[in-house]
């Protein structure tokens, strides 16, 4: 197959072009910068220049093309609402766009459980979920409209859309998620939200790529499937673990989730009223994925895709420390 792939040079799309290579597919990387061609050229696919509002950039990239992995996204807690709906949301559009004149097959669309953020609390959430009314947050809002228009677009001009949903991504190769922690630890700012004793699902990268590999596949068109690793586990547990990996002692210091909660509603309103720079240490939105219970069922996948999860938390933690 020739597969195009966005968001390459990031952490699921260095593992995914891997994997691609792996069993001989030709893959193509959309690179926003020189530095992000040498990573996709060094996963092993074909660097194509531009960014997801550049429709000339996306047209080249899938010429010829199979299938197309849309994992590219403003992950972010804080920022300018254009700048959101501009990559999460118009991008994904152009995307669509572009992979109907390229007569591409299907798109899988790399989606997030932080869609839900802002309704009741995401425990045991299934695909028949539906998003909040009020999001909470520009990154849950920007996600679900994105995928509203990924599951809408299944059917246009032969094109089949399928959505995968992985619960904190983690593993080898993290560019984002335990950096940041193991910094708030090293500057003293890291506190266990109301002990951090609570449920959690996870989805480690490979297990990730897996299932974006049997979405586009086996996946129903229009139809979205949460991703995980198996049963939840204790966050407070795991997240201790991933430190360990990385040298870091795991810290002590705890904060009770009512008091998180006020002093997240009273930053977010400070960075928003005042001058002020860069962004608020603390966010509502963030509360509620790493803050309290988040648990998903990836039921569907494993019935209707046969996904298994095949990277176990003790073999994901042993490729770390390695």
């Amino acid at each position: 197959m020739r597969v195009f792939v966005t968001g390459g040079s990031g952490f699921v799309g260095q593992r995914l072009i891997g994997a691609l290579k792996a069993r001989g597919d030709e893959v193509r990387g959309l690179a926003r910068s020189d530095k992000a061609a040498g990573t996709v050229r060094a996963a092993g696919a074909e660097p194509v220049r531009g960014e997801l509002d550049d429709a000339e950039a996306l047209r080249r990239g899938m010429e010829g093309c199979d299938a197309v992995v849309h994992a590219a996204a403003m992950v972010k807690t804080w920022g300018e609402p254009e700048e959101f709906f501009r990559v999460n949301v118009e991008g994904t559009q152009r995307v669509l766009d572009a992979a109907r004149a390229a007569k591409v097959k299907v798109v899988v669309h790399v989606g997030s459980e932080a869609m839900f953020v802002g309704g009741a609390p995401i425990v045991q959430a299934d695909e028949s979920w539906k998003r909040p009314e009020k999001p909470l947050g520009l990154y849950p809002l920007t996600k679900g409209l994105a995928e509203e228009r990924v599951r809408a677009a299944n059917g246009q001009d032969g094109l089949r859309t399928v959505v995968v949903r992985p619960r904190f991504v983690w593993g080898k190769g993290d560019l984002a998620v335990l950096p940041e922690m193991v910094e708030k630890v090293r500057k003293g700012q890291f506190r266990w939200i109301g002990g951090g004793r609570y449920p959690t699902s996870t989805c480690h990268v490979a297990n990730v790529v897996e299932g974006i590999l049997l979405a586009m596949e086996k996946g129903r068109g229009g139809e979205a499937y949460f991703l995980t690793d198996g049963p939840p586990v204790e966050f407070r547990a795991f997240i201790s673990q991933l430190l360990e990996t990385a040298g870091v002692k795991v810290p002590e210091g705890e904060l009770p989730r009512g008091v998180a909660q006020v002093l997240a509603t009273v930053a977010e309103t400070a960075w928003r009223v005042l001058p002020l720079g860069g962004e608020p240490p603390i966010h509502r939105s963030v509360l509620r994925l790493i803050g309290e219970e988040v648990t998903v069922n990836d039921a569907k996948a494993r019935a209707e895709l046969g996904y298994v999860g095949r990277m176990t938390l003790d073999a994901g933690l042993a490729e770390m420390r390695g």
